[in-house]
């Protein structure tokens, strides 16, 4: 299995830098058990479930339930379902007990029943025993998931959804990412999050995110279509979506094929206009793919440039978390090395000659700053080596990266002009 890690921010117990904007869990909360009151329980029901948690004597009617699972009666079964349900839901330590008393390969087997509402149960209860640790390992191994991915395909509403959940609570083991991949859940979660309601699409978005740390699952993701979903939920702000779609996002991008499909649906404009008008949080998401789109490509740096990127990217390097400013810088200093009409539209002085080195000034005196920018960009190998001579010439940065380019530009931009320098700067404004 390949799996890959271009960054390092956090999610679900893993760590992702990249991103790093801070607490993730408004942008991404684990799916939630099932919704209270999705099943109509029967006053004493309720009541024989309650006294069996509250005086923990559930263990004899866990064993009956267990063994109504596998009843001739198929009401027998939905009414062992939906109580193996509610204990799972309302107490963890029923979770195990459900577990070790046998119920899981029985649920499993309903998750094929073509009664829909019975199939419902199940996966419900599947879901809910899930949230468990120690029990997603057996229901992978009880064959859970290819009964999960066809109530993601055949089931209700709700069971679609909680099957969602399901395959996100089995995929937080790594193993599992694959076999859910390879079992034609991808294509069934892009459908989700193209058409179901917002909590299919969170779970939908919650699922994907986790799933598309494989690179496999990119590509069947790209392949199911799943750009066209994310830019649209990007663009539409009253979504409630933009944080969720943009992380998912930020875990395509590290592949070609979604970098590509990401251009062809129009993701370029609505990442600038993230940038331009979102929350913190958003801005950083999307100057992070933003970056990634620009590093490996002139054409779309070219793109980047002609969708007005570099006045809102400066804004960032002003007001935006510190790791907003570096990349916006990065992806200021990609563009304007390979197209220099953005250098100077954009007019970008750098201004404090201490302090935070990120700290940029948008100013409108064009003819007394852009001219020694571009010439600092375009003849930096003699100046940067006049000034730091261990940083690498030009041909390799490239290889190098842009950060030493980057900070010897900033002292260059701070220097008094020398005579050599202002020579080139009348050369490239002439």
């Amino acid at each position: 299995m390949e799996k890959e890690n271009p960054s390092n921010d956090t999610f679900m117990g893993r760590t992702f830098s990249d991103l790093s904007t801070g607490d993730d869990s408004s942008a991404f909360s684990d799916c939630n058990s099932d919704r209270s009151g999705e099943f109509p329980t029967a006053s004493n029901q309720s009541r024989r479930l309650l006294i069996a948690c509250a005086t923990d004597n559930s263990d004899e009617l866990i064993r009956q339930l267990v063994s109504d699972l596998e009843s001739c009666s198929i009401e027998e079964q939905k009414q062992a379902a939906m109580e193996i349900r509610l204990l799972a839901k309302n107490k963890s330590e029923n979770r195990i007990k459900i577990a070790k008393a046998g119920a899981v390969k029985p649920l499993v087997s309903l998750l094929s029943s073509s009664d829909l509402q019975l199939q419902e149960y199940g996966v419900t209860a599947i879901l809910n025993l899930s949230l468990c640790d120690e029990n997603k390992e057996l229901i992978a191994s009880s064959g859970a998931i290819k009964p999960l991915v066809r109530g993601l395909r055949t089931g209700t509403p709700t069971a679609k959804e909680n099957a969602a959940c399901a395959l996100l609570r089995l995929s937080q083991v790594e193993e599992n990412k694959v076999a859910i991949g390879r079992s034609g859940a991808i294509p069934l979660l892009v459908n989700l999050l193209e058409s179901g309601g917002f909590r299919g699409k969170k779970d939908a978005s919650t699922a994907l995110y986790s799933l598309c740390s494989v690179k496999e699952n990119k590509i069947r993701a790209v392949n199911a279509g799943i750009m066209k979903p994310l830019v649209e939920l990007m663009a539409d702000f009253s979504s409630n979506m933009v944080d969720k779609s943009a992380y998912v996002l930020s875990v395509m991008v590290s592949v070609a094929e979604a970098k590509t499909a990401l251009v062809e649906e129009g993701g370029i404009p609505v990442l600038v206009e993230i940038i331009e008008v979102g929350s913190q949080r958003q801005k950083e998401i999307a100057v992070a793919i933003l970056l990634q789109i620009c590093e490996e490509s002139v054409t779309y740096r070219t793109m980047v440039a002609r969708e007005g990127a570099i006045p809102p990217l400066v804004a960032l390097t002003q007001s935006g978390t510190n790791r907003a400013k570096q990349k916006a810088l990065s992806v200021i200093l990609l563009v304007s090395l390979t197209d220099t009409a953005s250098l100077f539209s954009s007019v970008l002085f750098f201004s404090s000659p201490v302090g935070d080195p990120w700290q940029a000034t948008w100013h409108g005196a064009f003819e007394k700053y852009s001219p020694i920018s571009m010439a600092v960009f375009r003849f930096g190998l003699e100046e940067v080596n006049d000034v730091k001579p261990r940083h690498l010439p030009f041909s390799q940065v490239g290889r190098d990266g842009f950060w030493p380019l980057a900070e010897t530009l900033i002292e260059l931009l701070r220097q008094p002009r020398s005579g050599n320098a202002a020579a080139k700067a009348s050369d490239v404004s002439e």
